[in-house]
């Protein structure tokens, strides 16, 4: 019974999604383009990390990864805005709810630097 869970936990595993790294994307608000940068960690089903854009940056919380699914929120003094990620390779479709409006959101993987 233990190697079928520990088979299953490592599908599970390999099965998700990699969404850490820098990803950046562009936001279309009524007041123009928003571009957002987004540097994220998975690890073991949790995700951490920050979100920037020419506003500042602000960290994520509630951050969770499941499959190729990805939540997570950023709370603004004005807004909670409650994302929601699909990852497929090295793109992600974001939608991000504000109050009783969903964004959309396409960010592309910022491919890391060569190390020396």
């Amino acid at each position: 019974m233990r190697l079928i869970w520990a088979v299953l936990l490592m599908a599970a595993t390999v099965f998700a999604a990699d969404a850490t790294g820098k990803w950046k994307g562009t936001l279309e608000t009524d007041n123009g383009s928003l571009e957002i940068e987004y540097d994220f960690k998975a690890e073991d089903g949790k995700l951490t990390g920050t979100a920037s854009s020419q506003m500042g940056t602000i960290s994520i919380s509630d951050g969770k990864v499941e499959g190729e699914t990805l939540t997570f929120t950023i709370a603004t003094g004005e807004y909670t805005v409650i994302h929601k990620g699909i990852v497929s390779g090295d793109e992600m479709k974001i939608s991000a709810d504000v109050g009783s409006r969903t964004l959309e959101i396409v960010a592309k993987r910022v491919p890391a630097a060569p190390q020396p």
